[in-house]
């Protein structure tokens, strides 16, 4: 049997082991301090379960202590010494655009097969940009089948989109009256192994495609020209907006644009008659170019921060300037080159009927070299019906209609949405009828 005080002295010894500042033995492996504390175990032994590892420090345990100390020394003695920090220079990109453009302008180290920098302000901004259609499919809608194209450019990282209306592209008929609006970039030959399947994944193809109809395209050797009699594409350009056209807020109308976009492009298109004796009409056509510049070009993190400025009192234009952005930080190059590798808004092919209120970005489009034949308005559901009222016709209830965003076929209104067009119209120029934006509104 073992002696009583013999268990007592190897415990006290085992004791001052594990509690000494360095450890005596033999250290094979490095100590997992981290995971298990030899003090934590002693005093574990002696105190019960209540013991934490946040007993650490105690006074009995001088190396921790004089480890502290020495290291807060140290801090102490560095900080008496002055040393300039060197502040390292941020540019949110969210910013301005102009900040933008002053970072792709400034000189690069050349990367092979990337486009280096902005052209410089004696130079076409045209020439410089490249858009590539890198892919196009058919998307059915409640306004007929439309054909999505994304692009990818060399101004920015983000894919911005065409959504095509061209019903006449399914037909086999031979006359058709229209050129289609196909992508010159997404039809031609990327690599000399691709295949017949390859062009038509990324949807190079013509008809319409399903399991027994599998025709890729050809590259377009020439734009074909249309006849001057047939009215031209009807276009939209078009602005990214998350909490319209996905959240169905009303303090823009945003969504319902989207909507009636798609919609009276899809509208059939009546013809003289010295342009087809069978028929007069033919299937709408024509495109949405679908921008991602969230909130007028600033984001979408300050145009939530812009709304709060709104709940305020400030109106859209005000709530910009205050956040140190502009009234309106769009641009659209990437548009017109997207336009241009669509066949539309050429010089010697179609020019465009050009859906939109605002008369800069009729000037912005057009100084890029976009041939705008008609600017067709815009104006909003409720205010047609308010017009409808106010002629004596009544105004009738507007019917839930299925439609292409959270909004759909039905009208924005409210006091937020009349304040948010009264802004446009009066302080960037918006070519809207202000009596219709109603009694306050309009005060």
């Amino acid at each position: 049997m073992t002696n009583p005080d013999e268990m007592s002295r190897k415990f006290d010894s085992l004791l001052d082991i594990l509690t000494s500042p360095r450890w005596q033995g033999v250290q094979k492996f490095s100590r997992r301090d981290a995971a298990l504390d030899p003090l934590l175990l002693a005093v574990a032994a002696s105190a019960g379960t209540h013991t934490t590892r946040n007993h650490y420090h105690h006074d009995f345990f001088p190396g921790i202590q004089a480890d502290a100390a020495a290291r807060g020394k140290r801090a102490a003695e560095v900080i008496k010494e002055p040393q300039e920090r060197k502040r390292m220079s941020y540019v949110s990109r969210q910013g301005p655009r102009r900040l933008h453009l002053q970072l792709a302008i400034s000189p690069q180290p050349a990367i092979p097969s990337q486009v280096t920098s902005l052209p410089s302000a004696e130079q076409s901004p045209i020439s410089a940009i490249e858009v590539k259609c890198m892919a196009r499919t058919r998307i059915p809608t409640p306004h007929g089948p439309v054909f999505l194209h994304l692009y990818h450019n060399n101004r920015d990282n983000k894919e911005h989109l065409a959504i095509v209306v061209d019903p006449a592209q399914y037909s086999d008929d031979s006359s058709v009256l229209a050129p289609p609006i196909r992508s010159r970039s997404l039809d031609a030959v990327w690599s000399d192994d691709e295949t017949d399947m390859d062009r038509i994944i990324r949807g190079a193809y013509v008809g319409k495609l399903s399991p027994t109809s599998q025709h890729p395209s050809r590259p377009s050797l020439h734009q074909p020209s249309p006849t001057t009699s047939i009215p031209s594409p009807l276009v939209r350009i078009h602005s990214e907006c998350f909490t319209g056209e996905t959240v169905g807020s009303m303090r823009c109308d945003c969504g319902e644009q989207l909507d009636e976009a798609i919609h009276l492009i899809s509208q059939p298109i009546s013809l003289p008659d010295n342009v087809s004796p069978n028929s007069r009409m033919m299937p709408g056509r024509g495109a949405v170019i679908y921008l991602k510049q969230e909130g007028r070009g600033i984001g979408l993190l300050s145009k939530i921060r812009a709304y709060n400025l709104q709940d305020l009192g400030h109106d859209t234009v005000t709530a910009n300037l205050m956040l140190g952005h502009q009234a309106d930080e769009r641009g659209y190059e990437i548009a017109v080159a997207i336009l241009r590798d669509l066949g539309l808004g050429l010089e010697l092919g179609e020019g465009v009927r050009l859906l939109t209120n605002n008369p800069d970005k009729v000037q912005a489009l057009e100084k890029e070299g976009l041939r705008v034949v008609e600017r067709v308005p815009m104006v909003p559901r409720s205010w047609r019906h308010r017009s409808h009222s106010q002629a004596g016709t009544g105004e009738a209830e507007l019917s839930k209609a299925t439609g292409v965003t959270m909004i759909g076929g039905e009208a924005v209104r409210g006091e937020d949405l009349d304040k948010y067009l009264r802004t446009k119209i009066l302080r960037m120029g918006h070519m809207l009828p202000l009596y219709l934006a109603g009694g306050q509104a309009a005060s």
